[in-house]
């Protein structure tokens, strides 16, 4: 079943979460269309490698004409109209920037695996439950009302503002026009009612230019009030729910909400700077005791220049945290001389910015905080943020060929970079630019959140353990010590972790019952973990009992295992995975003979292993485990094919596959069947050579079972022998000739 198929089938709880990431960026009636299409395309790799974005985005555009061809012969006009609007949008958008059409849609198949494996969860996680908090949500609303009312509040003042300058227009020409008169035309009756007329005029002045500064000051508090609590929450939220989708959580969305927010109440902010500004035009054509522009306009003007500043300062953001293409899965772990990318926005869209604002990008700026590691930029560290490379318009910069290089130690040699302490140190990445707008000069400055530097891939898991472990257990974006004392984490809160692990990575998270073998795995029986606390050393640094591995170098064995060599099946959730050995003989116990389940070794790191449950002739009921399947096997031979072709010779030297039933009654071909990758009754012919022709073998895996054997049985080694063959030998011969054949 699709993955598609497979949400179109969920509560509508959950179908109301699909529909929030779905839009004109990426249009659900295409998702829909092209459903097969878009999850065979490996468009994670694509957003991180223009040509094959490029040509993906050409594809998808031929499978949207080769719709269109359908749909007009069904002459289904709704429909023809909808995919021509979709195809002219599509191409318009992505032209230009192919790469970020592979990142959205990358992103939205992400989101289906999180939702999917959430759905199969009893209840929520408690990260995405305090994530998709009510609250915030009422609030986010409330910041756009107010934002959109602070806005039309700036507007009508203009409207004041204006009716003030015509009164004093008005005003200045009656004045100068008495002014003219010879003295003795101004001792007239007429002059005098004039002058009374003028008098009043002049306290309509007064009290008009105190009723506009009081509008605007209003304005500058609503603007500073919703900045100071809100908007101000709405921001810290969001780069919490960065922090969290970084280590595989559900997306982050948002940023243009709050884009939209930031734009205008700066143009609010700006519009109110240029009422005062034309305030002070007034004050210099007319003045009089007792006016309040000298007296408020300056405290008025003083504020707004403050809150501009402050927006501006909090509108610098990374839109995108730094993440080497070649794994875009791993966010802030870097390798020396390996590129990666990072992306940065203002959030105050405004045109006169486009193309004006130089970003550059150091490294462990503050030296003091951090380790006796110190590293430098290559490559080009400094570029113009402009509105042309977004999709979305946005006012960003994106640095896609920045490499760190560690500098030589004053010894003249590099730090010890084979310790495990190389992967608890973090780093900060940092951004500084000006701002000149208005006569305002700005100075700009943000940072990424903390990195883990590695010199060899191989530290990389480690290093991503502790990227999930900052960001798990704390909101602070620059806490570079961290880890001198790295506090425990809630396990409940790790389990969602972990299995946000899973279906992020590997297509597929973790039920209830996965995740409680393996928080039995990191601390024991125990009749409830929600409360539990678990230390970072007991996650990643102590070897697990009786092992000569952290439980997390297992997880990520098994990880890897998965993404190489049993993907399709762990995604179809045929792969139990997670069982313990004692709960497995619990499952097979009862049912037929034949029955047979996966699971991840425990003491070998990446491998998989097979039980299956068989009946004496006496009754009693016999397990049997096969040795574990490392890399290195499934390399050689598919695991599907494995499964199919395993072969058990029993004491009477009769070869037979005793699996016949995926745990709890799936026949074995009807779960495995499309991922065999030939069906073993086809018989091979001899190539068109003559003599020179061979028939094509296979490996066929067998074990040989004792009747008084109790121990796990291991696979002998892969016999070069094809399915049609041992059929044919299996028909003709004895099992004694068999026998000596195998």
């Amino acid at each position: 079943m699709s993955q598609w198929s497979q949400v179109q089938q969920l509560e509508i709880k959950f179908l109301e979460q699909v529909d929030q990431f779905y839009d004109d960026n990426f249009p659900m009636e295409i998702r829909h269309l092209l459903a097969q299409w878009i999850e065979s395309q490996d468009w994670e790799a694509a957003s991180n490698n223009e040509a094959m974005a490029t040509i993906l985005l050409q594809n998808l555009l031929i499978q949207v004409d080769e719709q269109l061809d359908r749909v007009s012969q069904e002459k289904n006009l709704l429909l023809i109209h909808n995919l021509k609007r979709i195809r002219k949008l599509l191409q318009g958008k992505y032209h230009g920037n192919p790469m970020h059409i592979a990142v959205i849609i990358s992103n939205c198949l992400r989101e289906e695996r999180r939702i999917l494996a959430a759905a199969s969860m009893p209840v929520q996680g408690p990260l995405e439950k305090s994530l998709q908090n009510s609250v915030v949500s009422e609030r986010q609303r409330n910041v756009e009302h107010k934002v959109s009312a602070i806005k039309n509040s700036a507007q009508m003042t203009d409207q004041d503002v204006k009716y003030l300058e015509d009164l004093q227009e008005e005003f200045d020409f009656r004045y100068k026009t008495i002014q003219s008169l010879e003295q003795s035309d101004k001792n007239s009756a007429l002059i005098k009612q004039e002058m009374l007329a003028l008098q009043a005029m002049l306290n309509t002045l007064d009290y008009k230019r105190k009723e506009v500064l009081s509008k605007i000051g209003r304005v500058i508090h609503e603007i500073d009030t919703l900045m100071s609590n809100m908007l101000t929450e709405e921001l810290l939220d969001w780069k919490r729910r960065q922090q969290i989708a970084c280590i595989g959580g559900p997306l982050h969305g948002g940023l243009d909400q709050l884009q939209n927010c930031f734009t205008l109440l700066a143009e609010s902010l700006f519009q109110v700077r240029r009422q005062l500004e034309k305030l002070d035009e007034l004050l210099t054509r007319l003045t009089y005791d007792g006016d309040p522009i000298p007296l408020q306009r300056p405290q008025l003007l003083e504020k707004v220049n403050f809150l501009l500043y402050n927006l501006f300062r909090n509108s610098f953001v990374v839109e995108r945290q730094p993440c080497m293409p070649t794994h875009p899965q791993r966010p802030m772990v870097l390798k020396t001389l390996i590129q990666f990318t990072v992306k940065l926005r203002l959030l105050i869209k405004l045109p006169e910015l486009n193309y004006q604002i130089r970003v550059k990008a150091t490294i462990d700026k503050n030296v003091s905080t951090v380790s006796n590691r110190r590293f430098v930029l290559c490559g080009t560290h400094v570029k113009a943020m402009n509105m042309d490379e977004s999709a979305n318009g946005s006012l960003s910069v994106e640095f896609r060929h920045l490499q760190p290089k560690e500098m030589k130690s004053s010894a003249g040699s590099k730090g010890n970079e084979g310790s495990h302490m190389v992967t608890e140190e973090l780093h900060s990445i940092s951004f500084e630019t000006q701002v000149c707008l208005y006569g305002l000069t700005i100075n700009l400055e943000t940072s990424s959140l903390p990195v883990v530097m590695i010199s060899n891939v191989s530290q990389l898991p480690n290093a991503w353990a502790s990227i999930i472990w900052y960001n798990l257990s704390t909101n602070d974006p620059q806490n570079l010590s961290f880890f001198n004392n790295p506090p425990a984490a809630t396990l409940s809160q790790l389990l969602e972790v972990l299995s946000w692990q899973f279906s992020s990575y590997v297509g597929r998270g973790l039920n209830s019952e996965q995740l409680n073998m393996l928080a039995e795995k990191l601390m024991g029986q125990q009749v409830s973990y929600n409360d539990y606390q678990l230390s970072w050393a007991k996650f990643c640094k102590e070897h697990l009992p009786g092992k000569s591995f952290t439980f997390w170098v297992w997880l990520e064995a098994i990880l890897d295992l998965i993404k190489k060599h049993i993907l399709p099946l762990w995604i179809d959730g045929y792969v139990m995975g997670f069982v313990s050995k004692e709960k497995e003989r619990i499952l097979l116990k009862d049912k037929t003979p034949g029955t047979f389940l996966l699971r991840f070794s425990e003491s070998n790191l990446g491998g998989i292993t097979f039980t299956w449950v068989d009946q004496l002739e006496n009754g009693d009921v016999t397990f049997h485990s096969v040795e574990p399947y490392n890399k290195g096997r499934l390399s050689a031979l598919p695991f599907a094919d494995i499964l199919r072709d395993y072969k058990v010779i029993m004491a009477d030297n009769v070869p037979e596959n005793p699996l016949k039933y995926l745990y709890p009654d799936i026949p074995k071909d009807k779960a495995f069947g499309k991922h065999y990758s030939c069906q073993p009754n086809e018989v091979s012919k001899p190539s068109d050579g003559g003599g020179k022709g061979y028939v094509p073998s296979v490996f066929i895996p067998v074990s040989k079972i004792l009747n008084d054997s109790t121990d796990p049985h291991s696979p002998s080694d892969l016999l070069p022998m094809s399915p049609s063959v041992y059929a044919v030998l299996r028909e003709h011969l004895s099992p004694t000739v068999i026998e000596t054949a195998v």
